[in-house]
C-alpha cells in the first residue's frame, strides 16, 4: 500500500525521471537515502518497469506512421485472451497492447515506417493468427497530447480556411 509520500514520489518520477534523489527529496520532504530505497524497491517489483524519454518524431523529420487496431479475438479456454496477447506483444511494431470493453477485444497500437509496412503487419502477423476474428485498422494522422503531455506547442496555430456562404 502507497503512502500519500510515496504516491506523490512515483507521480514526479513519472514526470520527469531525470530527477535525482536530491531533487526528489527537496520536492517531497524525503531523504535522498528514502527515495533510492524505494526506487531500488519499486524496481524489483515491477511498479517502475522502465525508464523512456518521450519522443515527438514529427518534429524529428524521421517519417513514423502508427496505426490503432481493433481485433475481435475467439478466446482460448482457459487462456482467455493473454495468450494470443502475449504472442502479440512479442512483435517490435506493437508499442501498446490492451484489453477492452466493447465492440472488440483488443486494441493494438502499432509503428511502422510506412502505411504498406503497417497494412502488411496486419496482413502478414496479425489478421492470420489463430483465434482472431476480425481487425479494423484506424490510421494516427496527427498527435496533440499523449501520456498527458501536450505536443502542440504555443507557437503552433492551425490554419483554417474562411468559409464564406
Amino acid at each position: 500500500m502507497l503512502t500519500e509520500k510515496d504516491r506523490s514520489l512515483l507521480k514526479l518520477i513519472a514526470e520527469d525521471c531525470r530527477l535525482t534523489p536530491e531533487e526528489l527529496s527537496i520536492q517531497t520532504g524525503l531523504s535522498p537515502d528514502y527515495i533510492k530505497q524505494r526506487i531500488r524497491d519499486w524496481e524489483n517489483e515491477k511498479v517502475i518497469v522502465g525508464y523512456q524519454p518521450m519522443i515527438n518524431w514529427d518534429r524529428t523529420g524521421d517519417e513514423k506512421v502508427s496505426a490503432l487496431i481493433e481485433v475481435k479475438v475467439l478466446p482460448q479456454r482457459g487462456y482467455g485472451f493473454d495468450k494470443i496477447a502475449k504472442r502479440l506483444q512479442k512483435y517490435p511494431e506493437v508499442k501498446a497492447l490492451f484489453l477492452m470493453s466493447g465492440g472488440y477485444d483488443l486494441s493494438v497500437l502499432i509503428e511502422g515506417k510506412t502505411m504498406q509496412d503497417v497494412a502488411l503487419f496486419v496482413a502478414e502477423k496479425l489478421a492470420s493468427l489463430e483465434h482472431v476474428q476480425s481487425t479494423a485498422t484506424h490510421f494516427v494522422l496527427r498527435r496533440y497530447k499523449q501520456d498527458g503531455i501536450e505536443l502542440m506547442g504555443d507557437e503552433e496555430t492551425i490554419q483554417r480556411l474562411v468559409v464564406s456562404p
